[in-house]
């Protein structure tokens, strides 16, 4: 991230956000580059060889180079079309949907869905309290949750705003010097107000004898309140891998006391990013946001139930949290009482942005949302290679661009600028990590989807966002918004498609 002061008016903007290139051509990445260049090969040799053979290699040759060379919103072609192909596969097999019973004899009856199926539950206990730890079973890593309260910048000084965001840059940065950190989500939860959690601590409440005239007060203040009030929850969750500790701990004691150890600190200086830490979260948290994400109509009941200590524990356990019945349609999830729809980030803002330019898009709105920005950041041994490629790619395009005697444009200048302006940061300390966001948008009623969607998108217009819908993979990005450690990215390069 850079930034950057107005001369005149001393607002402090932000920019600096950039896609990775590498040394493809024609903005191809390696992998694909390669391939076209082997396609390309192949047809000539035949050519060269027999013109009937060149004949027959030439169309699939043709429509290799097609589907990679050509793009829909960005999307190479070949991509697409694989994706809808795995996509009818899976679906005609019926992995797109999920049911549970109550009764389930064979051992997998009752777990999550999809991608969350491998994780499960730990409660853990130390010095700090007690917290919930959700585990991997596959991966082997370790998620925890920080609930976190955020201090609004209109109400600080713009100095004291700017150190805030300083010191978020220097927490991220610190990041690469942790190696068994992975990755860090930081998600923004609102919901209207139900109204059943207020309503339910009033009752409590009202002694029997009370005036007439306050018992009204109160029973219209609790009829409004869901229309004038909203949930919002702000959650810091880092996921740890304790397997690339130096200690290499043998057991799952070991792994937890190695993430146990690396808590405190992480913990401790996210006090000088403007965040207030509420503390760690719970089992019985982290059992109340997945319940409430898969069945929104209970939302009220399990605010209700995890305010009475243990309670929820009685009801719910991990495999339980998760919908009873699930449906993964082209382009929406449908799970118990809810109907949601993932968009992720696919583009950043060009210009330089105030800091407050999510605002709109983190506000609360009138259907339940989360907003999760990804963080992957890369070892402070790679970051210096990181950033010394890019560079490198830049100046090769530009070799490439003279000998082909095309003009510079403006969107490759700005590209290279940015490039070497992000190699004299790393030189000078600042971070280098991978940045993705996710978000998603529920409704009740399958009736209003179409206004929620229509909401979330203008929300983004407005931060400068392109969002693009994620079809085919709704119910991956709605897992990667909860608190439980789904990476898309990682999982790619890790699990068998």
């Amino acid at each position: 991230m850079t930034v950057m002061t107005a001369s005149e008016s001393r607002v402090r903007t932000y920019g600096g956000w950039r896609r990775s290139r590498g040394l493809g051509l024609m903005g191809l990445g390696s992998a694909q580059t390669l391939m076209v260049v082997i396609a390309l090969t192949v047809l000539i040799l035949s050519v060269s060889v027999d013109l009937t053979l060149g004949g027959i290699v030439a169309g699939p040759a043709l429509l290799l180079i097609g589907g990679i060379v050509l793009r829909w919103d960005g999307v190479p072609l070949l991509h697409g079309i694989l994706q809808r192909i795995r996509w009818g596969w899976g679906s005609t097999r019926g992995y797109t949907a999920y049911r549970a019973g109550v009764t389930a004899a064979h051992p997998h009856g009752w777990q999550l869905p999809g991608l969350l199926a491998p994780t499960t539950l730990l409660s853990v206990e130390d010095p700090g309290g007690e917290y919930g730890v959700v585990w991997h079973r596959r991966l082997g890593t370790m998620t925890v949750t920080l609930r976190v309260a955020a201090t609004s910048t209109w109400l600080v000084d713009p100095g004291q705003a700017e150190r805030w965001v300083a010191n978020w840059g220097s927490w991220l940065a610190g990041l690469g010097y942790l190696p068994t950190v992975r990755w860090v989500a930081v998600t923004v939860d609102t919901a209207p107000a139900s109204g059943s959690r207020l309503a339910h601590y009033v009752a409590g409440r009202v002694a029997p004898h009370a005036p007439a005239a306050a018992r009204r007060v109160l029973a219209q203040l609790v009829e409004v309140s869901p229309a004038a009030a909203a949930d919002v929850e702000t959650r810091v969750t880092i996921t740890f891998d304790p397997a690339l500790s130096p200690t290499r701990p043998r057991d799952l004691d070991e792994s937890l006391a190695e993430v146990g150890r690396a808590l405190p600190g992480l913990t401790d200086t996210l006090g000088s990013c403007g965040l207030t830490v509420l503390g760690r979260a719970t089992a019985s948290d982290l059992l109340a946001v997945v319940r409430a994400a898969y069945d929104p109509a209970a939302r009220g009941d399990v605010a209700n139930a995890l305010g009475d200590g243990a309670g929820l524990r009685r009801f719910l356990d991990w495999d339980t949290a998760g919908p009873i019945a699930a449906n993964e349609f082209y382009d929406r999830y449908q799970h118990d009482s809810g109907w949601s729809v993932s968009w992720a980030w696919h583009e950043a803002p060009r210009a330089n942005v105030h800091a407050d330019v999510l605002s709109r898009l983190l506000a609360p709105g009138g259907h339940p949302k989360r907003v999760t920005l990804l963080y992957r950041p890369a070892s402070a041994a790679d970051a210096s290679r990181i950033v010394d490629r890019e560079v490198n790619a830049a100046s090769f395009r530009d070799a490439l661009r003279a000998a082909q005697k095309r003009d510079e444009n403006a969107r490759d200048r700005a590209d290279k600028e940015r490039a070497m302006r992000a190699a004299r940061e790393e030189a000078a300390g600042a971070g280098v990590g991978l940045m993705s966001m996710f978000v998603t948008v529920t409704v009740t009623d399958e009736d209003d989807l179409g206004r929620a969607v229509a909401d979330a998108e203008s929300r983004a217009e407005v931060a400068k966002i392109r969002l693009r819908r994620l079809r085919a993979s709704q119910a991956a990005a709605f897992a990667v918004t909860l608190p439980c450690g789904i990476c898309p990215p990682q999982l790619a390069t890790q699990w068998p498609r």
